[in-house]
């Protein structure tokens, strides 16, 4: 049975567009607003990353972090996580959900009664940003076995042959981290640049669905639109802190940007 993150891909291929995947930190500004937000993008937004909330994200800039921080303060935990995505996941059941986190919450909990919880909560996919291969092999397989999907990391420093390996034990997603940076850094290379190095990696399994993250924002994902998918995370936590600051709706303001980021993949030019 293919899963829902396989069924996104070929519906978006078919319609001759990258996915649009979307990244906000679940409890951010509130538990209540988090989940009226992706309900409110998972209209626009292909596949959907929710952050379970770390007090020390270190490959997360400012504006994740920020997040981050804000859903903690508001005393949110991994249970309220797993809330969220069961509530989300009974309005929206065919809509692709990933959690995107560290390994220390998960050790914490352990790895069995985590992924007991994901399965039960509904979650499709998981990534965990400091696990890397061929560590995070034993937990992959865990997730396999639940038909959760394990996304791999890939970056512009990975080996040729590692790399081969990488794919190899993939599941349905790859993720491209497009540059050296923490999330959020304005592009360091060029549209072009990334995706000469992007169509490197699709020769090694052009079957393979891969997706570029990091530094994508609205006035760059119509230049990557060759790509299978685009993640688009800081701009989102960017568009909550300022909506807070200016004392305006976060999830209207959210609807409005994913809407249009949405229309910029669509466009053909």
């Amino acid at each position: 049975m293919k899963s829902k993150i396989r069924l996104a891909f070929e519906k978006c291929k078919k319609e001759k567009r990258p996915a649009l995947i979307t990244y906000t930190v679940a409890g951010d500004n509130t538990k209540k607003n988090s989940l009226k937000i992706l309900n409110s993008i998972a209209k626009y937004a292909d596949i959907l990353e929710l952050g379970f909330p770390h007090n020390t994200p270190i490959a997360d800039g400012g504006q994740i972090q920020g997040s981050s921080h804000r859903a903690l303060k508001n005393g949110i935990r991994l249970k309220d996580v797993f809330q969220i995505v069961k509530s989300f996941k009974k309005t929206n059941p065919l809509k692709p959900l990933i959690l995107m986190g560290y390994y220390n919450l998960i050790y914490q909990n352990k790895e069995n009664n985590f992924l007991n919880k994901c399965k039960s909560s509904g979650v499709d996919g998981l990534i965990v940003v400091d696990l890397p291969w061929p560590e995070n092999k034993n937990l992959s397989n865990k997730c396999k076995k639940k038909s959760i999907n394990f996304i791999q990391l890939v970056s512009p420093t990975t080996s040729k042959d590692r790399m081969k390996k990488i794919i190899r034990d993939s599941h349905d997603m790859i993720y491209y981290i497009s540059m050296l940076s923490t999330t959020g850094g304005k592009l360091k290379v060029s549209p072009r640049k990334i995706l000469e190095n992007y169509k490197k990696i699709k020769k090694l399994n052009s079957n393979k669905n891969l997706v570029i993250g990091f530094g994508i924002t609205n006035k760059t994902i119509s230049s990557l639109k060759t790509a299978d998918g685009l993640v688009v995370g800081s701009q989102l936590c960017k568009t909550i802190t300022d909506s807070i600051k200016k004392r305006q709706n976060p999830v209207t303001k959210l609807d409005k940007l994913v809407y249009s980021l949405k229309n910029k993949i669509l466009w053909i030019g």
